[in-house]
């Protein structure tokens, strides 16, 4: 399965993306509620667009001494007062210096204010007026078959691009990049559209486009398989990043496969559910507690790991050093062990 993401940069990088769960805190923010009035696409598209934005990104690549050239672009949105524009992780990645280019063709120079590669979101930030902000809705709320927008900048240049489709799918797992609880949609998007806003007809934001798929690994194309992180998910690594310009992760010490029934009748497993352990970090703290490979996480201090709940989302709603009990299926027994947390260190 080929995975393309959504900007044209000349420096790449492997991202591994996992879900966080956080105390949102910070900039404002709008609960979507079903009893919101719904707008057609236009008027969507006619009070939501000057908050949308094309983020540059300038790398001094001829060598020292050299003034910065524009290496790469993507979208992102302007989400408070203050200038604060989310957007994702490797639109700004390895970047020098970043340019912002508002709806009407003006542009102003952008300060990175935080990034994490993790959940593949970043905040820029531009200083003086905004034309417009645009608030996060409730993502939760979303249904498979309810219309969305998407608007961005396909290709860095065919800026305030706006398209229409509907939510396919919810809670989506790449398996191979370990992206999860991805909002699947088939708004078309391109590389350039990435960190750029998905937006219910409520004018809300509901989640930021990142990624999509053009073709399976035996070499047939994909249509129409684009994903979104949830804007619930946004709200919280977007609030930390504000504050603390960082995101810390808890260290659990395993790779694990999301237990699927082709995955149970796969390995043999007792369970329909948690995650599948494949291989255990030596001297991590799943190490140190016992974990073993073939064991299922079924829980984690009480909450059970499922499809709707992955591990990874269950398990970065705790902190390092927090010390947590999993219960573990380790073939037709039950075994709980605790686990101290360690904390995912960064190259």
């Amino acid at each position: 399965m080929k995975v393309f993401r959504l900007l044209p940069l000349l420096v790449s990088a492997l991202l591994l993306v996992a879900v966080a769960s956080f105390t949102s805190v910070g900039f404002r923010v709008q609960a979507q509620d079903a009893t919101l009035a719904e707008m057609t696409p236009v008027d969507v598209v006619e009070q939501v667009g000057p908050a949308v934005v094309t983020v540059i990104n300038k790398q001094t690549l001829g060598g020292l001494g050299e003034d910065p050239q524009r290496a790469g672009s993507g979208t992102g949105f302007i989400i408070d007062e203050e200038g604060n524009i989310v957007t994702n992780w490797h639109v700004v990645n390895g970047g020098d210096e970043f340019e912002v280019i508002f709806w009407d063709g003006s542009s102003v120079d952008a300060t990175l204010v935080g990034s994490d590669e993790i959940s593949d979101l970043a905040v820029v930030q531009v200083e003086g007026d905004v034309p417009a902000t645009v608030p996060l809705g409730d993502s939760d709320t979303l249904k498979p078959g309810q219309p969305v927008l998407a608007i961005g900048s396909p290709l860095g240049a065919f800026t305030n691009t706006v398209t229409q489709g509907i939510v396919s799918a919810l809670g989506r797992t790449m398996e191979d990049t370990n992206y999860t609880n991805l909002i699947q949609h088939d708004a078309p998007i391109n590389p350039g559209n990435s960190g750029g806003p998905l937006f219910n007809l409520s004018g809300e934001v509901v989640g930021v486009n990142t990624l999509g798929i053009n073709q399976t690994q035996s070499g047939e194309i994909a249509q129409g398989l684009f994903f979104a992180i949830p804007s619930n998910t946004v709200k919280k690594i977007a609030a930390i990043l504000i504050e603390d310009g960082e995101v810390v992760y808890p260290f659990f010490g395993v790779q694990t496969v999301n237990v699927t029934e082709e995955v149970a009748a796969a390995e043999g497993l007792s369970v329909d559910h948690g995650a599948y352990v494949g291989a255990v970090t030596p001297e991590s703290a799943a190490d140190d507690a016992g974990v073993q490979e073939g064991d299922v996480i079924v829980s984690v201090d009480g909450q059970e790991i499922t499809q709707a709940d992955p591990f990874i989302e269950v398990l970065f709603q705790h902190q390092p050093g927090n010390t947590v009990s999993v219960v573990l299926q380790r073939g037709d027994e039950q075994v709980t062990v605790d686990v101290t947390l360690g904390e995912v260190t960064r190259s």
